[in-house]
């Protein structure tokens, strides 16, 4: 490994709570007239790219939109269930801006930019008065005011929400305004197609190369910009509780074109998902972290204990998470609660047929507040979990487990969003800005929403006001013929394979038995090295014994999850290069060498607080680290502690 150099993430001088207001001043505009003189594309119909679209579109510019959905609506951003927070102090109990900011930083572990982090709460109090206003059916209390709810990582009530559908619900406002541009003339919508290039002219992003996912057709699309909003990669281990068609190609692709990846190894355990059944199931179900608030975390003391859970008493009970974090109990950041659940599986006290979760209890709510409330507040989560598993959450605890949920990482971005190729932005999930080693929950809609709505529609004008009067690169230039062909090879040479394992049993063997194992909930030295053996070796036999059950160049599902496989491939790697890079403890990176007396992620501040962004150097596992140094002037580094 070399690093060559430091990286710039422009965030503005001036007192915290001004620069982003100074800077939307300093920014160049594109005046109303000229906006449709430019073509911007966005890959991604979630949250982020579908608010971006929408609001693009209506600023005037030309907008093309991509999403390999039949549907807009079918992005992952619907499966968010327990809210978005936003510093509106509507409970009077103490936040703000400020507190908005500190928790995030501190909830990521100080490994955020803090002018991103400050910047994100300040626009939250616009998102719920934009979604509020497009009909998003937000709970309320009984005097007509938005209600809220608390989430782990904060001791204020700050999440606002729609039962257990909030993402669906924010989905549908941010597609309707979509649709509307679409409609207008503003946006021009494909379904069923796949980015699987970014074209790249003079350093810059000029377009994409796209699949169309019914028929194979390869086809170009030019632009003055390029807008990804795609998503994490979390479905590189296998089990997820992403949809199964979540991938990293476009990002990745853009990765090998230059793009730099920031931070792969910070990966998000949730801590209540539905536990695994078998060894062939295909994806896990997340419970909301909203539970979290009326649901007591256990199990029992005695791991021999055979009794039904509802009829182990109070005094055989381990309230692990109240005991060790008296001051947040069960609503500690997602990481904390993760390993400690974790650690009592390993330890022998898990429950459930096959031992592999811990109880989430709430009878103690139902007898204080009564079914009814506990009902409305979670029904519909409820119901869920009853269809799944067969068990009434209403009269037994439900069983919990952590499972793989968000990623931190992602292409790296400064403060305009941009990458460090021009013209190539990253929005939500996709990007790395804004929540450091650990997301703390309802901040991912957040971001998505704050990124599309409030944040890219100023920051882009500010590079094409430089670009006036030049057309967008000919899709016949040979920057887009040589990438049109890379697609093209990629696809002829994985039907020409011809091998013995179908794609899902190479997928399985890297995200369960290599990744999860070795780079999931904690990672050690050894552990890593021999990762990323295993996955050069498992890699190799994909690329010469992988099985396309399909050999047509169409409609073609094999193919279409082969071809984002071969890119987890790489990303597996990286993600456990760095991992073994980072030699210290924090969020959601856990490593076991680097631990405080008492379990806890011990960081090391003096040399690993930076983003490490790494820099494809043209062959998978060399690539090469920038680094951009983290300051911190207003949340102090400090041990965090929940206790």
């Amino acid at each position: 490994m070399t690093t060559t150099g430091y990286l710039d993430g422009k965030v503005p001088t001036g007192p915290i709570d001004e620069k982003w207001t100074s800077h939307k001043f300093n920014l160049k505009l594109v005046n109303p007239a000229n906006k449709r003189k430019y073509d911007i594309i966005v890959v991604g119909t979630g949250l982020a790219g579908a608010s971006a679209a929408a609001s693009l579109g209506e600023l005037g510019y030309n907008v093309k939109v991509f999403t390999f959905h039949d549907s807009p609506r079918r992005a992952h951003s619907i499966a968010a269930q327990g809210g978005i927070n936003a510093a509106k102090n509507y409970k009077n109990d103490g936040d703000s801006v400020y507190r908005l900011f500190y928790d995030t930083v501190k909830g990521g572990d100080f490994r955020a930019r803090e002018g991103n982090v400050y910047r994100l709460a300040e626009v939250s109090v616009d998102i719920i008065d934009q979604c509020a206003a497009q009909g998003v059916p937000f709970a309320r209390e009984y005097s007509g005011l938005l209600d809220n709810r608390s989430f782990g990582g904060a001791q204020v009530s700050r999440t606002f929400y729609a039962r257990g559908q909030t993402g669906q619900q924010l989905l549908l406002g941010a597609y309707q305004a979509l649709a509307r541009q679409v409609h207008a003339g503003s946006c021009t919508l494909y379904n069923r197609t796949e980015m699987l290039d970014l074209v790249v002219k003079d350093g810059k992003a000029c377009g994409i190369v796209v699949r169309d996912l019914l028929t194979g057709e390869i086809s170009r699309h030019s632009a003055h910009a390029v807008v990804l909003a795609t998503g994490g990669y979390g479905n590189v281990f296998y089990l997820s509780t992403n949809a199964k068609g979540s991938n990293t190609t476009a990002t990745w692709r853009a990765h090998k074109k230059g793009a730099f990846f920031a931070n792969p190894c910070y990966t998000q355990i949730h801590p209540t998902c539905i536990p695994a059944s078998d060894d062939f199931q295909s994806k896990l179900t997340l419970m909301s972290e909203s539970l979290r608030n009326d649901g007591r975390i256990w199990v029992p003391k005695n791991p021999n204990d055979t009794r039904p859970a509802h009829q182990i008493p109070d005094e055989d009970r381990d309230y692990y998470l109240e005991r060790r974090y008296p001051a947040f109990g069960n609503l500690v950041p997602r990481d904390v609660a993760s390993r400690n659940s974790k650690t009592q599986v390993d330890e022998g006290r898990g429950v459930g047929p096959i031992k592999n979760g811990v109880y989430l209890d709430f009878g103690d709510s139902i007898d204080r507040l009564g079914r009814d409330v506990i009902e409305e507040r979670y029904g519909n989560l409820f119901q869920m979990y009853e269809r799944i598993t067969d068990e009434d959450p209403y009269k037994m605890p439900m069983r919990i487990y952590p499972a793989v949920h968000y990623t931190m990482g992602g292409l790296w971005v400064d403060y305009n969003l941009m990458s460090n190729l021009p013209g190539l932005y990253v929005l939500g999930e996709a990007n790395f800005s804004d929540h450091g080693a650990n997301r703390l929950g309802a901040s991912a809609l957040m971001q998505g929403l704050a990124d599309g709505y409030f944040v890219l529609p100023y920051t882009i004008g500010d590079y094409l006001a430089g670009m006036l009067g030049e057309k967008p690169v000919s899709t016949d230039d040979p920057v887009f013929a040589e990438s049109e062909n890379e697609v093209r090879d990629q696809i002829r040479r994985l039907l020409s394979v011809n091998g013995t394992r179908p794609v899902d049993s190479l997928y399985r063997e890297l995200g369960v038995d290599i990744v999860w194992e070795h780079c999931g909930m904690a990672r050690n030295q050894a552990g890593l090295t021999q990762a990323i053996s295993d996955i050069r070796s498992l890699r190799d036999e994909f690329w010469t014994n992988v099985k396309i059950t399909d050999q047509s160049e169409s409609l073609n599902t094999s193919l279409e999850k082969a071809l984002r496989v071969a890119d987890f491939f790489e990303m597996a790697e990286l993600m456990c290069k760095d991992a073994l890079d980072r030699e210290e403890s924090c969020g959601g990176h856990f490593r076991e060498e680097y631990q405080t007396e008492d379990g806890e992620a011990l960081r090391n501040d003096d040399r690993f607080a930076y983003a490490a962004a790494w820099e494809w150097t043209g062959e998978s596992g060399q690539q090469r680290l920038n680094k951009e140094e983290l300051t911190f002037e207003y949340v102090k580094l400090a041990q965090r502690s929940y206790k």
